[in-house]
């Protein structure tokens, strides 16, 4: 096995230095309709980086002289924040989640919004990129959907970064993945060790094709990032499976509390994905100090997937159309 994960490191991980803009638009001419590319922003209440992101992406990847992206839409999973007019006016398509799939009722989650934008996105590579990022540089969209374009045998392509810790003012280089550290890397490293040489499992930049991701369960919170690349491992093969080199990842970091939650879920989208049985008690329970001592908290946790989007006969009706 660790033979299997050392060549896998050495012929499908890369820097976005590898293939130029130049490469990556002679490719997507080449590829013609199977080249199209939609981005995909799932937002919630990121008013303050939203725009920028949008804004870099129309102008260095969307311009006459480098028309890599064909779509970028913003998925607004109910900010109440100026999230939806900002990334408007940078120049984003946004849609509410709770006006695809209608029929649907809507669950809260990252994974919701992401298998929701499947149903009002068109291109064949789907690239997603979180609404958070800082200091944002569009090679995390042209890095991951590089290899799809240039190797017709990738099928989904991770970003990895370095991920400094950023606390007040001090700043540790390494640090900001706490919950890939501490849960996501030991569950691969010992149920799935094909994916151990995967750098960041759980960061939200990633691109696929769109045959790939309609075929997948999503689950609808934190897991999916997890059992997207579990799944994809089954269905397609590791050697279908790349990640790409992009640098340094600034974000927001969230609290403790809120990363026991995410640990929680991704811990139970593993277990499903190892015995599909029943979960005995699914939530979580946390502490915070309070007047008369330190009070409990539960949270249930993520238990809802979404199928995969081909089963659905609103998305076969668009494809079809």
């Amino acid at each position: 096995m660790l033979d299997e994960v050392e060549h896998w490191l050495r012929s499908r991980s890369w820097s976005a230095a590898d293939r130029s803009l130049d490469d990556l638009l002679a490719a997507k001419r080449a590829a013609g309709a199977q080249g199209t590319v939609s981005v995909v922003l799932p937002a919630l209440d990121e008013e303050a980086t939203v725009g920028d992101i949008v804004a870099a992406i129309r102008r260095e990847l969307m311009g006459p002289d480098a028309p890599l992206v064909d779509e970028l839409v913003v998925v607004d999973s109910g900010s109440t924040d100026r999230t939806a007019r900002v990334a408007e006016l940078a120049g984003a398509r946004v849609v509410r989640r709770d006006d695809v799939l209608p029929r649907l009722p809507a669950l809260p989650g990252k994974g919701e919004v992401l298998w929701r934008s499947l149903f009002v996105t068109s291109g064949e590579i789907v690239c997603f990129v979180d609404a958070d990022l800082r200091e944002f540089d569009p090679v995390f969209v042209s890095g991951v959907v590089g290899p799809l374009l240039t190797e017709p045998d990738v099928r989904l392509v991770k970003a990895m970064y370095d991920r400094p810790l950023e606390a007040g003012d001090a700043v540790h280089p390494a640090g900001g993945g706490r919950v890939t550290e501490l849960v996501a890397r030991p569950l691969l490293n010992l149920h799935w060790p094909q994916l151990a040489g995967f750098v960041q499992p759980l960061g939200g930049e990633y691109a696929a094709r769109r045959s790939l991701l309609e075929r997948l369960p999503f689950p609808t919170g934190y897991g999916v990032e997890l059992a997207m690349l579990i799944d994809a491992l089954d269905a397609v093969g590791l050697s279908a499976l790349g990640q790409v080199d992009v640098g340094v990842r600034h974000h927001r970091h969230q609290p403790d509390q809120a990363l026991g939650r995410m640990a929680a879920a991704i811990y139970r989208t593993a277990q499903l994905r190892l015995s599909r049985a029943h979960l005995v008690r699914p939530h979580l329970t946390q502490f915070a100090r309070a007047a008369a001592g330190f009070a409990p908290t539960t949270y249930p946790v993520d238990t809802a997937e979404r199928p995969p989007a081909v089963t659905i006969p609103e998305y076969a009706a668009r494809r079809a159309a």
